[in-house]
């Protein structure tokens, strides 16, 4: 396709529901790996990064089974039988370097290639490793791969000291600290909601943390987590973007799954304008109904700022 024709038509009116997020679910799927009993993710979104994960987590010998349309994924992985996460797949999508915490934690071992092989590349996972090595992991990089070991079969607790903010890094090492003896605490710890979202999915599988949402989180490692069911959190990029649509046409969009809580900065921007921006039973209302919205500056930032569609450090 080389082009779209938009024909405008007056006013906006109606609703939209608004999907999952993808970078949460694809960091809510590896945590599979920390328990034999099944995880259940509702409010999936279907998209191909998903169909890359699920491939990827049957590689190491997880059941993935797509429900309702795609918008539920049935998981269970009783019977891990493989251990080596290879490039072929994990060259496809960076998220796949979310595996390595998970089997670290519950199985003391991981074999994982590097997203871009043997070239870490522009967006490198050093952050990750070192997150490891601070819970006492012994890491080899050969050929391409990471190769890591828990000495004697366990993860430890221990301080992990970001020098940089990175939402993957935190994610990986939150995962993998679920499982390890003791506490760990990671400092300047992203603040993202996806972030949030992970934790509360691993609180409800038993895992025990405090402090996500803020720079400081804290988790005190269990000896197994068990299954759970647990929503996708609904993506805010994509409910932002739909947010700016009365913007611009006028009118009144209902946003359905939507909270103010994943755009609480944005929102305000955007009353700034103008705009009116409601809570509703469903999700939220954009309205603009005053004619001209007025100019305003904004500068982008980590979480909680004002969000980004991209931030290289976020996927450190």
């Amino acid at each position: 396709m080389d082009s779209i024709l938009v024909t405008g038509n007056g006013p906006l009116h109606g609703e939209i529901p608004i999907a999952g997020a993808k970078n949460a679910c694809l960091t809510l799927m590896p945590a599979t790996l920390l328990s034999e009993e099944p995880l259940t993710l509702t409010n999936a979104p279907r998209l191909s990064d998903i169909r890359t994960m699920t491939a990827l987590l049957q590689s190491l010998g997880a059941e993935v089974t797509a429900l309702n349309n795609g918008q539920v994924l049935a998981m269970s992985s009783h019977g891990l039988d493989n251990h080596t996460a290879h490039y072929d797949i994990v060259r496809k999508m960076r998220a796949s370097i979310l595996v390595l915490g998970p089997m670290l934690a519950r199985e003391g071992h991981a074999v994982v290639s590097l997203p871009g092989g043997c070239a870490i590349g522009a967006r490198p996972v050093d952050l990750h490793l070192k997150a490891f090595e601070a819970m006492g992991a012994e890491l080899d990089l050969k050929d391409g791969y990471v190769h890591a070991r828990a000495p004697n079969g366990r993860l430890q607790g221990g301080v992990v000291d970001f020098p940089l903010v990175s939402v993957g890094a935190t994610e990986n090492a939150l995962l993998a600290a679920t499982l390890a003896k003791g506490t760990t605490v990671l400092n300047n710890a992203a603040r993202e909601p996806e972030i949030v979202d992970l934790a509360d999915c691993l609180r409800k599988m038993g895992a025990q943390i405090e402090g996500d949402g803020t720079s400081t989180i804290s988790i005190q490692g269990v000896d197994r987590l068990n299954g759970a069911t647990h929503p996708v959190v609904t993506d805010r990029i994509e409910l932002g973007t739909y947010m700016l649509a009365p913007a611009i046409c006028g009118g009144e969009v209902e946003l359905l799954g939507g909270r103010r809580n994943l755009l609480e900065i944005f929102c305000q921007t955007l009353e700034q304008t103008g705009l009116e921006v409601t809570d509703t039973e469903k999700g939220l209302k954009v309205s603009r109904k005053n004619g001209a919205i007025k100019a305003v500056d904004v500068v982008t930032e980590p979480s909680p700022a004002f969000p980004p569609t991209y931030r290289r450090s976020s996927w450190r």
